[in-house]
C-alpha cells in the first residue's frame, strides 16, 4: 500500500527541514510527500521544495490545506502530519507494517501514540493521558499523525471546512465506519504550545474548547479563543 504523507504548513521554516529529513527514507522507498502551504512568509516553501514530491498552495487553514493535499495524493493510504512533528524510524516502520497486513484486515484508519518533546514531568502525564483517551474514545488529534485509507477519507467527505477541531470532526465520522488502529510507537510532537502558554493553562484551555465543541459551539468562535 503506497502512502501519501500530507503536511500543512504556515511559517514553519524553523522545523520543516527536520521533519522532511525524517521522511526521506519513506520517499526514497516510493512513498509520496506532499506539502501544502497556506501562505508562508518565511522560507518554508524554499526549504521544502527539493525534499517533497509535490508543493501545493491552498487557502490558509489546516482543513482546507489537508483536503487539497488529499485531492492531489496518489497513494492508497493518507497520513496527515503536523510540521512540528518528528517521525522516529520505528514509527514509520510500524505504519508500513500496518499497511502490509498478512493475516489482518486492511487498515482503515488510525493514529500513532504521541510523545511531547519537552522534559517537564507534567508533559509525561499529558502525553500518557492523550494516548489513553484517544484509544478509549476512538478520537484522534492532528498531532497524533492521523492516517486513513483514501477510500474511507473520500467516503466521509474529508475534513469538514472548519477553522478548529477538524481532526475531532473527521475522527467522529470515521469512527462510524471502524474503530481506529492505535499504533503504540510514538511520534514526537513539539511541546512549544504547552511551554509558551503554561502547561496547566493549556491543558485546561484545550479541555474547555473540546467540551464546548461537543456541546455544539461554533468552531469559528472556538478558534478565536484558541488564538
Amino acid at each position: 500500500m503506497r502512502i501519501s504523507i500530507i503536511i500543512p504548513t504556515l511559517n514553519e521554516a524553523d522545523v520543516i527541514g527536520a521533519l522532511l529529513g525524517d521522511l526521506a527514507a519513506l520517499r526514497a522507498a516510493g512513498h509520496e510527500l506532499i506539502l501544502v502551504d497556506g501562505g508562508s512568509r518565511d522560507a518554508t516553501r524554499t526549504l521544502a521544495e527539493p525534499l517533497v514530491d509535490r508543493l501545493l498552495a491552498a487557502p490558509r487553514g489546516r482543513a482546507a490545506q489537508m483536503n487539497a493535499g488529499a485531492q492531489a495524493a496518489t497513494g492508497e493510504l493518507l497520513w496527515f502530519l503536523h510540521a512540528d512533528s518528528r517521525v522516529p524510524a520505528a514509527t514509520a516502520e510500524a505504519l508500513l507494517a500496518a499497511a502490509r497486513p498478512v493475516e489482518r484486515p486492511v487498515v482503515r484508519w488510525g493514529r500513532c501514540d504521541v510523545r511531547l518533546s519537552g522534559r517537564h514531568p507534567l508533559l509525561r502525564v499529558i502525553e500518557r493521558a492523550m494516548n489513553l483517551r484517544s484509544c478509549m474514545s476512538g478520537i484522534a488529534t492532528g498531532d497524533q499523525g492521523l492516517f486513513v485509507s483514501r477510500a474511507d477519507f473520500t467516503a466521509v467527505g474529508g475534513f469538514p471546512d472548519i477553522p478548529l477541531m477538524e481532526d475531532i470532526a473527521l475522527s467522529r465520522r470515521l469512527r462510524r465506519l471502524a474503530r481506529p488502529l492505535c499504533l503504540r510507537t510514538a511520534l514526537i510532537t513539539s511541546s512549544r504550545r504547552w511551554e509558551s502558554r503554561g502547561i496547566l493553562r493549556t491543558v485546561m484551555l484545550m479541555w474547555r474548547l473540546r467540551l464546548a465543541y461537543v456541546l455544539g459551539a461554533d468552531p469559528a468562535r472556538l478558534a478565536g479563543l484558541y488564538q
